[in-house]
């Protein structure tokens, strides 16, 4: 399992209004929080919240699997949520779970709560890509480009339409689990109408240990149709939003004994498309 990858949600500058509401649903608990971001821990899985402003709404395009320890546990988030939530999947047993539920919270951001006895998961929250509309037959492509990009990879199981309830095209993927760098996402493909697709709403924030990696992973990303952002994001070709992140920005900008440097840090990164560390630091040094 990896802590260096974590999905962000983007949020109508109420990060710390949704941080208290997923303590109060699903026991999260706030790990630090700034400004800018909230960082939370459910089910020991980080998930940032970000206070981005009313531009982008979240959508069922890239939802939360929850891993249940229990049917009471399940139940209970699921009460919890559904109070000012709307169920997307009515809560049942399903061929594939004992209980499964999908909901869209109070503030936007779908859950799909899974339990299985005898089913455990050191990794309990899995993002899950629906690769719909133009998309909609990609996710065997996708899958196959990340973990290409990604050390540490590789695919842990597809299930086609085929080979299991149909209802799809039969060579399309009704869900597949796949690990980057020892963690696990989730995606299939959908021919549904949906009316929504990927957006900056829910992003994947990834931490890099130096410039190389950034690099590396970003040059990957945006390969081949996919679209340079600001600060450190980016769209691949499919549309999905990532964050890469080299580990020393959140040294620099988060020195509080020295705030007219990290303010300076900050200053720089703002000016950036991919983050490029050493002019963070030269930033930095001559502030």
């Amino acid at each position: 399992m990896n802590h260096d990858i974590f999905p962000c949600l983007w949020c109508d500058n109420n990060a710390a209004e949704v941080a208290a509401y997923y303590a109060a649903t699903l026991q999260a608990k706030t790990v630090n929080s700034n400004p800018v971001v909230v960082n939370i821990d459910v089910a020991g899985q980080k998930i940032m919240l970000l206070n981005g402003g009313p531009k982008f709404i979240k959508n069922p395009s890239v939802s939360l699997m929850l891993i249940c320890n229990s049917a009471a546990e399940l139940q209970q988030y699921w009460d919890a949520l559904a109070q000012e939530g709307v169920p997307l999947m009515p809560l049942d047993a399903y061929p594939f779970a004992d209980r499964y539920g999908w909901i869209r919270d109070k503030y936007g951001m779908t859950w799909q709560l899974y339990f299985k006895e005898g089913y455990t998961a050191e990794q309990r929250i899995t993002p899950t890509l629906m690769f719909i509309n133009a998309n909609n037959g990609k996710a065997k492509e996708a899958i196959e480009l990340y973990t290409s990009i990604f050390p540490a990879s590789e695919i842990e199981g597809i299930m086609y339409y085929k080979d299991g309830e149909g209802g799809d095209e039969p060579e399309h993927i009704q869900h597949a689990e796949f690990l980057i760098n020892r963690y696990k996402i989730a995606c299939m493909d959908s021919s549904l109408d949906h009316q929504f697709d990927f957006n900056e709403g829910i992003s994947m924030v990834v931490m890099t240990p130096n410039q190389e990696e950034t690099d590396r992973l970003w040059d990957g990303l945006v390969a081949d149709g996919g679209s340079e952002s600001s600060c450190g994001w980016l769209k691949d070709k499919f549309g999905l939003s990532w964050q890469i992140v080299p580990r020393r920005l959140a040294e620099l900008i988060g020195d509080q004994k020295n705030l007219k440097k990290s303010k300076a840090a900050m200053d720089a990164m703002l000016q950036m498309k991919k983050i490029v560390i050493a002019d963070l630091e030269k930033a930095y040094k001559l502030a």
